[in-house]
């Protein structure tokens, strides 16, 4: 058997009924050139094999007597594919919209927690000879980096062996007795590790501290642990709506050269311009930086289940009118985020999490998203995370886009995630029902930041088209430019 770490604790522990802990893998394929057309029986065929060799799709969760540690993972021998791979139907005319809307309601409906934690939907209906699948997974089972990992590997022509190790479970390991005893043997190791643990900290904060005063004030970024209010933060609703829209990678990539920063900085930049646009639209006013959740890595790059992340939190621009001066600021903040969480120790806080209390921290959370109005760290996530670098197929079908999404979060009701794939820089964007009219608003403020920034500097504002995808859905059903 497997205990979860802490971070798998958090992820599992915040789970409520207005959070639901899932992220989404979708992916768009191209059948017009399948022989015979595409059928969901002929999608189980191909598909089956390869959801039985990925071995974490067959971990279940196991309860310790009296919450006296963290569950522990063992390995179901099958997947009940008729429970687990479910048929939907896109409503006309099958466009984006149309897709965005069944996806939101996917998201909307937490996992069953008796079964394996996934669930797949084969999505018909869609125009220009398109299907999707849409991967829905508790974020306990894997984090970005898992997830990317087991899609880069399922849609693969010819996948290779699997590599993900089994797990391996005696009788007497499932018995009441020996997950006790194997809760004492995890908090005996945890006591001895504690002392360490306690001087690493107050290393790592030291370290923090010396290099700030050293840097000097920043006035013009956010304050740790201050997220302003704004129309995002709220007592989260269980209802979600989703929203996405391609962008060139070409673009974004030409974009970052002529600046001098990172792929990374000019979609924080770009995150930064449109909820700018969005406050002035709801709020009013624009005149604090944010505070964003970028999750970070910190873990083996090759592994296929668990979390090994942790957030950095840095400043948005998002009171600044000037697109150039929001890049600058975003690089400074980026650095200084990236520099306090190497100063501090990239695994410390996840470290701390493995003493969560599992008695106590379920009930805490469900009273916080019932409550909390604002997240103490942070106003909104966002992640940017490299996927598949070449184009995969799926049984003779062409995969030309991919989308990804992780979790709304207590008091905050928005996710915006960027997920490159082949020559594509994709967004999605997760909201609950009170956020705002329509999530395709946000796409649209930031296909708008990202072609105001590009001509900020000095480059073409004809974006770069992604022939391979679908027609963008605009909010309210405007036109496309």
């Amino acid at each position: 058997m497997r205990r979860l770490n802490g971070v798998d604790a958090l992820l599992l522990y915040s789970e409520a009924p207005e959070i639901h802990m899932h992220t989404l893998k979708i992916g768009v394929l191209d059948v017009s050139g399948l022989n015979g057309g595409f059928s969901f029986e002929l999608f189980r065929r191909v598909a089956e094999p390869r959801l039985l060799a990925l071995k974490p799709l067959r971990y279940q969760l196991v309860d310790i007597p009296m919450k006296l540690h963290h569950p522990m993972w063992v390995e179901n021998p099958g997947i009940d594919f008729d429970y687990h791979v479910r048929q939907v139907s896109v409503p006309a005319p099958g466009g984006r919209r149309e897709l965005d809307q069944i996806i939101g309601e996917i998201a909307g409906t937490p996992l069953d927690r008796s079964r394996p934690l996934w669930e797949m939907y084969v999505a018909e209906g869609l125009v220009g000879d398109r299907v999707a699948i849409i991967h829905k997974v508790h974020h306990v089972l894997a984090d970005g980096v898992a997830s990317a990992n087991q899609l880069g590997w399922a849609i693969q022509s010819e996948p290779p062996d699997f590599p993900a190790e089994a797990i391996h479970t005696a009788e007497s390991e499932r018995t009441a007795g020996g997950l006790v005893r194997a809760a004492g043997r995890d908090h005996a190791r945890q006591i001895r590790r504690l002392p360490k643990l306690v001087a690493e900290t107050a290393s790592g904060v030291s370290r923090v501290h010396r290099r700030a005063k050293e840097r000097g004030t920043h006035p013009e970024l956010a304050p740790n642990f201050a997220p302003p209010p704004t129309f995002i933060n709220h007592v989260v609703s269980p209802v979600r709506r989703f929203a996405t829209a391609p962008l060139a990678l070409v673009d974004v990539k030409e974009a970052a050269k002529a600046l001098g920063v990172t792929i990374n900085d000019i979609v924080l930049a770009t995150v930064a311009g449109a909820l700018r646009e969005l406050l002035l639209t709801y709020d009013g006013a624009a005149t604090s930086p944010l505070i964003a959740g970028v999750p970070v890595s910190y873990g083996d790059p090759d592994r296929l289940a668990g979390n090994e992340f942790t957030y950095m939190t840095p400043s948005l621009a998002v009171h600044v009118a000037d697109p150039l001066e929001r890049v600058r600021l975003t690089a400074t903040a980026t650095k200084i985020a990236k520099e306090n969480h190497h100063l501090l120790g990239p695994k410390l806080i996840a470290t701390w999490l493995n003493y969560l209390p599992p008695s106590v921290a379920p009930p805490a959370f469900r009273w916080q998203s019932k409550r909390m109005e604002s997240s103490m760290i942070m106003n909104l996530t966002v992640s940017n995370v490299p996927g598949p670098r070449e184009r995969g197929s799926f049984g003779g079908a062409v995969i030309s886009e991919i989308y990804s999404v992780g979790p709304l979060v207590v008091g905050s009701g928005m996710n915006i995630t960027v997920w490159s794939y082949v020559d594509q820089l994709n967004i999605s964007v997760l909201t609950d029902d009170l956020t705002t009219d329509d999530p395709h608003e946000v796409t649209d403020a930031m296909i708008t930041a990202f072609d105001e920034l590009r001509r900020a500097a000095g480059l073409s504002g004809e974006l770069t088209e992604v022939s391979d995808a679908m027609p963008l859905a605009r909010a309210g059903n405007r036109p496309v430019r």
